[in-house]
């Protein structure tokens, strides 16, 4: 069995901001995995959060990814999963860190929680982001493509929180850095977007009436 060392302060919190972050995109795959290393002595997880090593926890978690993993595969059903899944993923986000910060203060909890909560969120956020461009396209492909890479970003990134905690959330930031400027690409598009079916829509209204006329 691996010789497993207790996370520190500091390695616990630096677990939560990859986990979240990871979370934020497949929190099943995120619980499933944190639990099976748990379980097999790969980690060691805070007292309370003793739960996510409970065969029924992992057993309801990879169920539930295996629901994921199909309907996030579905162009258009994809968008409507992972909208309904936002009130999923970032309390579920919240809830784990705040377990995972039980030998902190109650203030530093709170905050713990509210901190993976934003990150859950803004993951999120990107994977809807992106989603919403990919979509877009006619053929599946690209949408199955992007879901399969999210499923093993999701497991290697709880993975890696928890063998290297800090270079985790080093990689998070720079990922929180990329959500940020692809949420902005995005919203842009869609005004360009809109923008042009304004233009469209104004000139076919203007055309009406002539030929009403006629």
């Amino acid at each position: 069995m691996p010789n497993v060392i207790p996370f520190s302060s500091q390695e616990m919190l630096a677990v939560v901001v990859g986990a979240s972050f990871a979370a934020g995109v497949n929190v099943y795959a995120t619980v499933a995995v944190l639990g099976l290393l748990a379980r097999f002595d790969y980690t060691q997880l805070p007292a309370n959060l003793s739960i996510l090593e409970n065969w029924w926890t992992i057993g309801a978690a990879g169920a539930l990814f295996a629901v994921e993993f199909i309907a996030d595969k579905i162009p258009g059903v994809d968008l409507i999963w992972n909208a309904l899944q936002t009130f999923v993923r970032v309390p579920v986000a919240g809830l784990l860190a705040f377990g995972a910060t039980g030998s902190m203060s109650p203030g530093a909890q709170v905050a713990s929680a509210v901190l993976a909560s934003g990150i859950a969120f803004a993951a999120n956020a990107g994977k809807m982001a992106l989603r919403t461009t990919v979509s877009a396209s006619p053929e599946p492909l690209s949408n199955i493509g992007l879901s399969l890479v999210e499923d093993v970003a999701a497991v290697g990134l709880t993975w890696f929180a928890t063998q290297h905690p800090y270079l985790a959330a080093a990689i998070v930031a720079v990922l929180l850095l990329v959500v940020v400027l692809l949420i902005r690409l995005v919203w842009r598009t869609l005004k360009r977007w809109l923008a042009g079916a304004r233009r469209q829509w104004e000139r076919l209204a203007g055309q009406m009436p002539r030929e009403a006329s006629r």
